[in-house]
């Protein structure tokens, strides 16, 4: 048994992800006036947002993924919950609608993705996935590739 600690949330309105805790910082609640916003970007790319004095750039999860925007319609909460992702004193916020849980995973339980499952989007982000209790699929986010993304090596 491989377990590791991961912490679980939602993307889109049924799905489920998963990331290791290993790369996560912080979780914080932002309010979205506190986000300023940047031109230029690709539009999953909400902008930078004040952290500790640092500029942390914040992304849209679910549309960097290929889900619809969390900005579109009336999914946009005037508050949203950040991960915080840091990887050699990189760092880089995610925001996701809202948390589920910490969850001990077994690595060695993880499944291999395969494309046909997933938005062709998500496939260089994806470690594999699991499949819980309730027989559901929970997506393995991998955070280094997220932040290394070609992306925003531009910005960052």
């Amino acid at each position: 048994m491989d377990k590791q600690k991961f912490l679980s949330f939602n993307l889109g309105v049924r799905d489920t992800a998963v990331i290791s805790l290993q790369h996560v910082t912080e979780v914080v609640q932002i309010s979205l006036a506190e986000i300023c916003t940047v031109p230029q970007v690709p539009s999953c790319v909400l902008g930078i947002y004040n952290w500790r004095g640092e500029m942390l750039w914040l992304v849209d999860l679910e549309e960097m993924l290929g889900y619809p925007s969390l900005s579109q319609g009336g999914n946009f909460l005037s508050k949203m919950m950040v991960i915080v992702l840091e990887i050699e004193g990189k760092f880089l916020g995610l925001l996701v609608r809202q948390f589920i849980d910490i969850e001990w995973l077994d690595t060695s339980q993880m499944k291999a993705p395969s494309t046909e499952l997933f938005y062709s989007k998500m496939t260089p982000f994806l470690r594999g996935y699991f499949i819980n209790n309730a027989e559901e699929m929970m997506f393995s986010l991998d955070a280094v590739a997220i932040i290394q993304s070609p992306m925003w090596a531009i910005h960052n």
